[in-house]
């Protein structure tokens, strides 16, 4: 891979940083030699961007002697000396201060790059109640567009109608508001987005009070979400005068609603809080979420009031590691009350899914092939809970279990186990003599003693398990239960038509398979069956995948599914970056990459067992992702193009071509393999 392959900055990432200086009360020479330590520091770790607390040069808390021309030139004296110190540095800077202009004193936050003011962003919003005091020192910026300032001899842009961007790294566009700004009903950053920034920035001075500190970060995370954006938010610290209130220096990043970093609160160090955020995640969701656009018409298309300042950031593209914590299993928390709390939802939107079904049909009962294996295993205890909420007995269940030529004794005795103990009605059809009569019928070597173990060899069996449920459901007033999950479906490893790609409702289509074994083990740990049961669902849970379509070879090991098609974990990684944000293939590499190189670094979710634990290295993961390409592209959309309807579950994205997944059965993974292939 070229060497650029390892940096943040080749894959739309962008490193920020939320500041909390110590402050000085009114020492604004204090307050600008932290934050040049500070800029230092951001410089020595590769950050882009650095945040700082609202009127971090000025102090905030200093109430009349905002009003003093000594405090007002001690400013503009302690921002010359920070652009100065900063021009070596590759950090951009926000910084606040109160600047005066045209007679009136304004609350600022201003953008410093390389040594050189590229604007000043006035405060829109000015607090006035409680023990806020801001109209009494400041006039509102609101309103206030196409002007300039001067600030150290130059006229520099002025006004609310400022995004910043770099000229050399087209994701690196970015907006300032301050404090009070995010607590209005409309704040000033949403416009911002609107008008193409990717980064909105809060400098705050904020003081703590119980239970405010959840409050900030509510709103962090809701305008993240909501303006589709990463947020960062640096709140004032240790430092500022405590005559009536305190400080806790706050400071978080999120993205997309969700936390990236936040920062050790009421510490008396300085501090930068952290976090490489996804620019080209922003740019994806913000081109499918077409709400978006249509707030941008609704408000006038605010790209046209902005003024973009423009700026080099001269990005080297070097290693600088990732900060960003990556989950390896992306449809699945690492922490344990997410994790429970998203099991709950998934497993109840499965059951409730196939309750209606039922409910609609008037069938009298679910059929269900069980093979012992985990999905079958999943939409077994799935239906046996949609009938336990119907008010049904279980019995209404046809188990059936079809063993074919390669089927074990544990699997085959797990299905019994596990039937037998849900109270389902258990029946067993050999399928072998059928699929010998039919390989024999089309001429098959098989059928002449041959070991020949092609897709028609293996395609005979799972069509007549197919075959038989569906002309059970008809013989017993039932309806078919689908087992596939959507990792199969991704990959396309399912049986077309007559197999099982088909069912009357498939109800694990929405359901990964690294979420099914974490389902399984949710409902053994909150008590969803009985102990006889759970003992079942243990042994499944420990077994190895695989389709057992293919006899044992002659050193005893079992046909692997993912020895042929990559570790679940791996494809699950790949999907979820695919199906829910679109990403580049070099980009999903990069974030695979560093999610999976080192087994003894980051969370892993509580329940994954040791000898699960491993680690891949770049050149395994890209070999896996090349074959997910093919196959999800190029391969499989024929399959998933006629999917019988699922329920969706997760936020992650589901493949049917009613929902999420839309493409043509004739596609191509050209363009895919060529993204890839161009980092050679």
């Amino acid at each position: 891979m070229k060497p650029a392959f390892r940096s943040i900055h080749a894959h739309r990432l962008l490193r920020v940083a939320a500041a909390t200086p110590r402050a000085s009360v009114g020492d604004a020479a204090a307050n600008a030699r932290a934050a040049i330590a500070l800029a230092h520091s951001a410089h020595d770790q590769a950050v882009d961007l650095v945040v700082f607390p609202e009127l971090n040069l000025t102090s905030y808390a200093i109430d009349d002697l905002h009003l003093q021309s000594a405090q007002q030139a001690a400013t503009l004296a302690a921002l010359e000396a920070v652009t100065e110190a900063t021009r070596d540095l590759t950090p951009v800077l926000l910084v606040g201060a109160a600047l005066a202009r045209n007679g009136r004193l304004y609350n600022c936050a201003v953008a410093i790059a390389r040594g050189r003011v590229l604007g000043v962003v006035p405060k829109s919003f000015l607090p006035n109640y409680r023990e806020y005091y801001e109209k009494r020192w400041f006039a509102s910026g609101a309103g206030l567009a196409g002007l300039t300032i001067a600030i150290g001899g130059d006229e520099v842009p002025f006004g609310t109608d400022l995004i910043f961007a770099a000229s050399d790294l087209p994701h690196f566009v970015f907006h300032a508001e301050i404090c009070e700004d995010y607590w209005a009903p409309t704040p000033p950053s949403t416009p911002g987005a609107l008008a193409g920034a990717l980064v909105c920035c809060n400098l705050s001075a904020s003081n703590i009070t119980i239970g405010k500190a959840r409050e900030r970060a509510m709103l962090s995370a809701a305008q993240s979400a909501r303006a589709l954006c990463a947020y960062v938010y640096a709140a004032a610290g240790p430092g500022e005068s405590t005559t009536d209130l305190a400080w806790d220096g706050q400071g978080t990043i999120h993205e997309l609603g969700e936390l990236l970093a936040e920062s050790a609160r009421f510490g008396h160090d300085p501090e930068l809080c952290i976090a490489d955020v996804d620019c080209e995640r922003l740019m994806q969701e913000r081109t499918r979420f077409g709400t978006f656009n249509d707030a941008a018409a609704l408000a006038g298309h605010p790209e046209t009031r902005f003024r973009r300042v423009g700026f080099a950031h001269r990005p080297d593209f070097a290693d600088v590691g990732l900060r960003r914590a990556l989950r390896r299993f992306p449809f699945v928390p690492n922490t344990p009350e997410k994790r429970d709390a998203d099991c709950y939802e998934a497993f109840n939107i499965q059951v409730e899914g196939l309750a209606k079904r039922l409910e609609a049909t008037g069938a009298k009962r679910l059929v269900i092939g069980v093979s012992g294996g985990l999905d079958s295993t999943h939409a077994l205890i799935v239906a046996a809970k949609a009938l336990d909420r119907l008010g049904r007995a279980r019995s209404d269940i046809l188990g059936v279990t079809m063993p074919g030529f390669a089927t074990s004794e544990g699997t085959k005795g797990n299905a019994w186990r596990l039937m037998h103990a849900l109270g389902v009605t258990a029946e067993e059809i050999d399928i072998r003599p059928a699929a010998r009569r039919m390989l024999e019928d089309i001429g098959h070597p098989f059928a002449n003693g041959e070991p020949v173990y092609d897709v028609t060899f293996e395609n005979v069996q799972a069509g007549l398990r197919t075959d038989y449920l569906f002309r059970l459901a008809n013989q017993r007033d039932g309806i078919v239960v689908g087992t596939g999950d959507l990792s199969e479906l991704a990959l396309g490893w399912c049986t077309y038509g007559v197999g099982d790609q088909m069912s009357h409702y498939g109800v694990n289509a929405g359901v990964p398979k690294t979420l099914i074994q974490f389902l399984i083990r949710w409902c053994i740990a909150t008590d969803q069956y009985d102990p006889e049961t759970d003992t079942v669902l243990e042994a499944i849970l420990t077994t190895e995948i695989s389709p057992e379509l293919v006899p044992a070879g002659a050193d005893g090991a079992i046909q692997s599914t993912e020895a042929r098609i990559g570790p679940y974990a791996l494809n699950d990684f790949f999907a979820h970056h695919v199906i829910r944000y679109g990403l580049a293939p070099s980009k999903i590499l990069f974030l695979a990459w560093h999610a999976w190189r080192d087994a003894e670094a980051g969370r892993w979710p509580e329940g994954v067992p040791a000898a699960a634990r491993v680690a891949y290295d770049l050149d395994t993961i890209r070999g896996w992702l090349e074959k997910f390409l093919h196959r999800f592209f190029r391969t499989s959309q024929f399959k998933r193009s006629a999917l019988p309807n699922g329920p969706k579950v997760s936020s992650g994205g589901a493949l049917s071509p009613r929902g999420d997944w839309r493409a043509p059965s004739d596609g191509t993974a050209a363009a895919w393999l060529a993204e890839l292939a161009g980092w050679d």
